[in-house]
């Protein structure tokens, strides 16, 4: 239910309070209705998919999965809409997904965040346009900024050597690159962070609001801030123009089920809809566009209580790991606070420096000891992501675990230093030329200083492109790589040891 209040004045100028509530359809979710209906009269297939209503999946898959879930695995036909031209169950479920978070239009994304991060910049910008950005973005921003051809102006991340994170573009960062760079056409932010570090988002876009620029919101991991009060400010609540999310991540929508949020008076929504259209598939998964419309559903109605119930046992936890395990740590939200930044609490970073062993290496002893998988690890920290189907019993089983851990492997003292050489290097051409030129050749890495870069090289950690197409390859930047490469695999090299790198010649 949503409440509006409305006054009228009384005799003797007594205002009166009128509370009128308004029915939510909040409780719908037309696509899993339609798709549910349709299972039910057990129609014959004559369409896509092969496997007709799951009778020729593999038998021990479907012993294990059941039959039914297939029949939810239909082609396009009038019935169950179309998502590229939606007019009836999926057009009233991104109508519903608008409502929920407060935005004028909603496009479900069935191939990822990603493919919404190519999305927002192939509408934002044209060929030729300068975006502001933080180095960390996510590798699909970087595929963005080659489709789209904008010329990429990139914020150096600040590095916190005590906590070993990496933090998003702060307010005067971003300030700082408009009053220098102040033909940009957009603002590219990533918030939350993997750690869930939030930045001054409503104060981010209200500045560039007033300058005119446009702001898009890379928000994978914050689809759920919206549904609970004690988490940060959510992008869509501060403004953003364009903002994706995972739907998936913490929520409960199946991989690949992610959003697009539009909310612009700067952009036409038809602009977007049509660069969605384009990088889509044409054959969604049904299933997966049911489980958006139901993750909708499940954390507008219980949102707020199911997330206090996950805060209190991620709080439980990082108190536990605090008090109770010497060798690590996990920063809390006031810490974060002191920083400049917000924390979404429901993400936990445990540092393992004074462990001597590797967050890897630890990683990979929870996965093959005690069947715990995390969703990410780097040389310094483990995380875990706490979601809708996370339940206390897991927080005490993974604490009591790391306690172990603790006690049972002793590792050897490392001295790692988390840092990255100074990327604010000379971009001579725009990625897009150089990702498409046959101008390309291999040099050694040596001799590197002084070209420009034609490929991308991001060692993890910290999990930053060193190196971009159409960057000039500094004196720094090559001792770097050379170091790193001498100790650990480099994404993005193309043989055993990186030895040579990519230039474009002249």
């Amino acid at each position: 239910m949503e409440e509006a209040r409305s006054s009228i004045l009384l005799p003797g100028n007594k205002v009166k309070v009128i509370i009128i509530m308004i029915v939510s359809n909040q409780h719908k979710a037309p696509i899993f209705d339609v798709l549910l209906s349709h299972a039910k009269r057990n129609v014959i297939s004559l369409h896509c998919p092969g496997h007709k209503n799951g009778r020729s999946i593999d038998r021990k898959l479907k012993e294990y999965t059941n039959e039914e879930v297939y029949k939810f695995d239909v082609t396009v036909f009038d019935e169950v809409d179309s998502l590229h031209d939606p007019v009836s169950s999926i057009k009233k479920s991104q109508e519903l997904m608008a409502q929920a978070y407060g935005v004028k239009n909603s496009i479900f994304l069935v191939n990822g965040t990603s493919i919404g991060n190519m999305a927002m910049l192939l509408s934002a910008c044209d060929s030729g346009d300068s975006v502001i950005l933080s180095r960390n973005s996510h590798k699909s921003v970087i595929a963005g900024i080659i489709l789209s051809g904008v010329w990429p102006i990139w914020i150096q991340p600040k590095i916190d050597q005590d906590l070993d994170l990496i933090f998003n573009s702060t307010y005067e960062q971003i300030k700082d690159s408009l009053d220098k760079y102040p033909e940009t056409k957009a603002v590219f932010i990533t918030s939350p962070t993997y750690n869930g570090i939030v930045t001054d988002l409503k104060k981010i876009i209200d500045l560039c609001h007033k300058r005119g620029k446009i702001v898009m919101v890379d928000e994978a991991h914050g689809g759920h801030l919206i549904f609970n009060k004690k988490l940060p400010i959510s992008a869509t609540s501060a403004g953003a123009d364009l903002c994706v999310q995972s739907t998936h991540k913490v929520l409960s929508a199946l991989s690949q089920g992610s959003v697009l949020h539009f909310n612009s008076n700067l952009l036409d929504f038809n602009k977007v809809k049509k660069i969605v259209s384009m990088l889509q598939t044409t054959s969604p998964n049904y299933l997966i566009l049911a489980s958006i419309d139901l993750a909708r559903r499940q954390a507008f109605l219980y949102g707020e209580k199911k997330f206090n119930n996950i805060i209190n046992i991620a709080e439980y936890a990082r108190d536990y790991i605090n008090k109770h395990i010497k060798q690590m740590q996990c920063f809390t939200r006031n810490t974060i606070k002191k920083l400049g930044f917000d924390l979404d609490v429901t993400k936990l970073t445990i540092n393992v420096t004074k462990m001597g062993l590797s967050g890897y290496e630890i990683e990979n002893i929870l996965s093959n000891k005690y069947n715990i998988q995390l969703d990410y690890a780097d040389m310094f920290n483990l995380i875990a992501i706490l979601g809708e189907g996370t339940i206390k019993k897991d927080l005490e089983i993974f604490v009591r675990t790391l306690k172990d851990i603790s006690k049972k492997y002793p590792g050897l003292q490392k001295n790692w230093t988390l840092k990255i050489p100074s990327l604010a290097t000379e971009m001579v051409m725009k990625p897009r030329e150089v990702f498409l030129s046959d101008k390309i050749k291999k040099i050694s890495l040596k001799k590197a200083v002084g070209h420009v870069a034609a490929q991308v090289l991001t060692p993890y950690p910290p999990g930053i492109p060193i190196i971009i197409p159409g960057e000039r390859i500094t004196k720094e930047i090559c001792e770097y790589l050379l170091e790193i490469a001498s100790k650990k695999r480099v994404s993005g090299q193309e043989s055993d040891m990186l030895s040579t790198i990519k230039i474009f010649a002249k």
